[in-house]
């Protein structure tokens, strides 16, 4: 499927539960992919340095559920230095505000007083949780949104936490492994079914 016009909930939810995932290209238009290997963060294999817990403790950022999801797609969707275009485009943020309205969409914020400074957003289903993307305007800000939301996860129950791929290596440091997407979409049959909520 290719289009710009945004993706209604029925269509996310949809695809989420078979492993397909959407992204946009850079004129816009949305693709659905999936990948093999696919990558997760096993929740207990989920790994947080020594440096990371003391930041945890001590940075003094105020985690917060879901305050303010669009202003986290649209701080991930915002282009950098070193990414000038992201595949978040205004259509899948309308989309997701609207999967976020319906209670499948989340977002982990990490506050500073009353800016906010980092997070990151995903979907839920079941036991089933697909990280989307992440994003810090202050050092270690999106890695303590991580942190919080791995804890929410397993005192939830959920048992899948989704990274698509492993771009650059960045989430090995957490523990994230690469697994086969027949192995995957087993994972992902059981997860979505569960009687858990985020």
């Amino acid at each position: 499927m290719r289009d710009d016009a945004p993706l209604s909930v029925d269509d996310l939810l949809y695809g989420y539960r078979r492993g397909l995932f959407p992204m946009a290209d850079d004129d816009g238009r949305i693709d659905w992919y999936t990948v093999d290997p696919r990558a997760v963060i096993p929740l207990d294999g989920f790994h947080r340095s020594r440096r990371l817990a003391r930041t945890c403790r001590n940075a003094g950022f105020e985690i917060r559920i879901d305050t303010s999801f669009t202003a986290v797609m649209q701080a991930c969707a915002a282009s950098a230095p070193d990414r000038p275009s992201t595949w978040i485009a205004p259509s899948m943020i309308t989309s997701y505000t609207a999967l976020h309205q319906a209670g499948f969409a989340h977002s982990v914020e990490a506050w500073r007083g009353d800016v906010l400074v980092g997070g990151l957003y995903g979907v839920a289903i079941g036991g089933f949780f697909a990280g989307e993307s992440m994003f810090s305007r202050e050092r270690d800000a999106s890695k303590v949104a991580l942190v919080a939301l791995v804890d929410r996860l397993r005192a939830a129950g959920f048992v899948l936490l989704d990274t698509q791929f492993l771009v650059g290596g960045h989430m090995r440091q957490f523990g994230a492994i690469e697994i086969p997407r027949a192995d995957y979409l087993r994972q992902l049959h059981v997860a979505t079914r569960l009687p858990v909520r985020f």
